[in-house]
C-alpha cells in the first residue's frame, strides 16, 4: 500500500510503524517525517501510548538519542527486552 492513498495522521503512523522490520527501529522523528508531518514527533509518542493493538510493533519506536522511551504493553524494561530478543542494542 502507499503512504500517500492513507487518510489520517494516526493512521499513517500506524502503517509506518507495523513496516518496522524485526531487528530494526525508527526514532518517534523518524515515524513523524515518513508520516508526511516531519516536527509531530510527540505526537507520534501519544499514538504510541494510546495503541492497543497487539499487531502493531510500538516497541521499535525508540527516542532519537538511542534510548528506549516509554512503551505502553510492560513498561520501558519489556521494550528493551523484546528489542534485545530481536537482535537490538540500545542504550537504557
Amino acid at each position: 500500500m502507499n503512504i500517500k492513498k492513507i487518510k489520517g495522521f494516526k493512521e499513517k503512523v500506524l502503517f509506518v510503524v507495523s513496516n518496522i522490520k524485526k531487528g530494526s527501529t525508527l526514532s518517534y522523528k523518524q515515524v513523524a517525517e515518513k508520516s508526511g508531518k516531519p516536527l509531530a514527533y510527540r505526537a507520534v509518542g501519544s499514538i504510541m501510548r494510546k495503541n492497543k493493538e497487539k499487531n502493531i510493533p510500538c516497541h521499535r519506536v525508540i527516542k532519537s538519542n538511542n534510548t528506549a522511551g516509554e512503551f505502553n504493553n510492560g513498561g520501558t524494561f519489556s521494550k528493551l527486552k523484546k528489542l534485545q530478543s530481536e537482535g537490538v542494542s540500545i542504550y537504557k
